[in-house]
């Protein structure tokens, strides 16, 4: 029997859209393939993706260069099922039906590679544990 579920969505959210939902994003997508429509956005995103979470991730494997900080809409929270942000406060729009979840994480701008590592390695475990979490509901 065909899995008729419909896929579901999530959205990472933080300020510049230049660290921690970036690494959000690409551990989920890389994680869960196409099993989960996978989004990241800032309220006021920065021009590129912090550098030392480039090189962090591609420590991990994962190639995030070419990642570009999207700014954060309406339509992108009202299409997503699961919404998690990360510092952008009271500037994530909120809508009835959608689950929230504040992930409290270190910003990772301005600092090294060594700094990053530690957030890197604490966004995958959350992740990880969000996917088993939203493969099971759906």
């Amino acid at each position: 029997m065909p899995d008729l579920a419909p896929t579901p969505s999530v959205l990472f959210v933080c300020v510049h859209n230049a660290g921690r939902s970036q690494m959000a994003a690409a551990f989920l997508t890389h994680l869960a393939g196409d099993h989960v429509q996978v989004r990241s956005a800032g309220s006021a995103p920065a021009d590129t993706v912090n550098p030392a979470v480039v090189a962090a991730m591609a420590e991990s494997g994962i190639d995030i260069s070419a990642e570009i900080p999207k700014v954060l809409t309406a339509e992108a929270v009202q299409s997503s099922d699961v919404v998690i942000t990360m510092g952008c406060g009271d500037t994530c729009p909120v809508f009835p039906g959608k689950r929230y979840l504040d992930w409290q994480l270190p910003d990772p701008a301005g600092q090294g590679v060594e700094a990053v590592r530690p957030i890197r390695d604490e966004i995958e475990r959350r992740v990880r544990n969000l996917l088993t979490e939203i493969t099971q509901t759906t």
